[in-house]
């Protein structure tokens, strides 16, 4: 985090021709208030020096005995071993220490007897991936941010525990929305209720993702570091993005819903599934997590999910860990990663929970892992969006840096070493079988099970018969999620499978839509 803001400042200070302390004040003024904590650091700033010199000063970064020193520039020409580094870190420090006690000061913010109760329920809301605001703890929220509405349909009346998005409709819904569809009333004409009349069987249904971080939809936007293009309009959406953990869930794959502001394009299994039916309005739910390590999903279903049995329809839900299994950021990788035979348990542990709470007629689809070679192969030497203005910083050095610091998102899969990528495919490809023998030979009582093959490779061939290059359908920032374009050109895919190998998931196609959304048409914002 340091070497990217230092990175950035000094860019600032080069592309305006301006000095350290004038760039850090452009910055501040382009940054949102209360996110200004790093404007404190320009007096340790020296365009001399680079961001790693200038982050080992300020002691933000550390070098551990016995660990290499880790770095995203390359050395000066004239220093090309780590003792000339050092040096320049010695001379650096006296200027920093005293400024670097308060800047680390921050880090323990959760402290402070008034802020500790607050953070410990941050802290639960995200392990449990449940709303922030809940009032009536139905599991549906009326904020958008902090795993509100962004990240579930959004709540219709928060004061009420039986109204909230995928339920059956009470009564149905004369008097009132329970289900948060927005249709409800009675026809003046006939006296039936128009949900009886348009939504009575019209086989609605949800979709409920269960996936990672790329189901999350991680995003780190480029305008925060390409300072060719900076304005304080790059940073506009910086709080939301915070408050949304980096993630975008309202523009991904599965659960999309608002018109994408990061560049490409929304289409989502869940738009899908509403312009077929309107009246499956509102009913999603993506319980992500950004996490790189294999995760049991299991044991947190029993607070994330909220679908009732008995009052609320099926659903079809989406099991899509593509790649915490292979991925994490250890030294020896290969140790680290999923067994296929902690796979079939794990997954068979979260197959059975969901039987015991889907309502009947729910459908799973089941996932496989991505082929992650794909990324260093298109991306290993280009130009990170850091590395733009000098030319200096390919993902290669970005993935070396972030693997010497033991935070690489991916080690098997970002790393020079051919044999690794290929051993970390190999065991994907062995934990993508074990899903498909799971979806052939597991029955379950209320739902249908499926499998699919993670779509890259009809992806990209998608996207070069549109005009376009591989390496846009990875994240510029982070040089490892699907990018908006993937995750758009992902969906057509999965709905073209379902549509002619498995129909009955997607259900029929609701003959009132027209009439629904000319009556309601003011009630059907998300």
């Amino acid at each position: 985090g340091c070497v990217l803001v230092v990175s950035v400042i000094e860019q600032l200070a080069q592309w305006h021709n301006s000095t350290v302390k004038a760039a850090m004040e452009r910055l501040c003024d382009y940054i949102p208030g209360k996110y200004q904590i790093m404007c404190h650091m320009s007096c340790c700033i020296d365009r001399e020096m680079n961001a790693d010199v200038v982050c080992h000063s300020l002691r933000l970064c550390k070098q551990d005995p016995g660990q290499p020193l880790c770095h995203l520039y390359s050395p000066p020409k004239k220093e090309k071993h780590s003792s000339g580094t050092f040096h320049a870190l010695v001379h650096a420090r006296p200027k920093c220490q005293i400024r670097s006690k308060s800047f680390m000061g921050f880090s323990s913010v959760c402290a402070f007897p008034l802020l500790a109760n607050l953070c410990e329920k941050i802290k639960y809301v995200l392990r449990n991936k449940l709303p922030f605001e809940d009032f009536d703890g139905d599991k549906f929220s009326t904020f958008p941010t902090l795993r509100g509405y962004h990240w579930r349909g959004r709540d219709c009346n928060d004061k009420n525990t039986t109204v909230y998005p995928g339920r059956r409709p009470d009564n149905w819904d004369a008097k009132s929305d329970s289900n948060c569809n927005g249709i409800w009333g009675v026809d003046p004409k006939d006296g039936i209720p128009y949900e009886e009349k348009f939504c009575k069987g019209a086989d609605s249904k949800g979709v409920v993702l269960l996936g990672d971080s790329a189901g999350a939809h991680f995003h780190i936007p480029p305008e925060w570091m390409t300072v060719t293009q900076m304005s304080a309009k790059s940073f506009a959406n910086l709080p939301m993005a915070f408050t949304d953990e980096l993630d975008w869930p309202q523009f991904s794959e599965i659960t999309g819903f608002l018109n994408s502001t990061i560049g490409g394009w929304t289409d989502s299994l869940y738009l899908r599934l509403r312009r077929r039916n309107r009246c499956n309005h509102r009913d999603l739910q993506n319980i992500s997590q950004n996490v790189y390590f294999p995760v049991n999903i299991a044991p947190y279903l029993s607070f994330s999910l909220a679908r009732n049995q008995l009052l609320d329809n099926p659903a079809i839900v989406i099991y899509a860990t593509i790649g915490n299994d292979v991925c994490n950021r250890e030294r020896d990788t290969l140790a680290h990663m999923t067994t296929p035979k902690e796979m079939l348990s794990n997954v068979v542990e979260a197959l059975r929970y969901l039987d015991s709470h889907l309502p009947n007629g729910s459908h799973v689809i089941l996932t496989g892992l991505v082929d992650g070679r794909f990324l260093w192969d298109n991306l290993h030497d280009r130009y990170h969006p850091l590395g733009q203005l000098n030319k200096d910083i390919t993902y290669s050095q970005l993935y070396s840096f972030l693997d010497c610091l033991q935070v690489s998102p991916c080690s098997g899969w970002l790393t020079p070493n051919e044999t690794l990528r290929n051993l970390t495919s190999e065991r994907a490809l062995q934990l993508s079988n074990v899903l498909k023998e799971i979806a052939r030979s597991e029955k379950f009582a209320n739902f249908d099970i499926f499998y699919m093959d993670f779509p890259l490779r009809q992806t990209a061939e998608e996207w070069r018969k549109m005009g376009g290059e591989p390496w846009q359908l990875i994240e510029p920032v982070d040089g490892f999620h699907p990018s908006q374009i993937a995750a758009a050109l992902g969906t057509g895919i999965t709905w073209q499978k379902a549509l002619h190998e498995w129909p009955q998931v997607l259900g029929k196609e609701n003959p009132f839509n027209d009439q629904i959304e000319a009556i309601f048409k003011d009630q059907g914002g998300h």
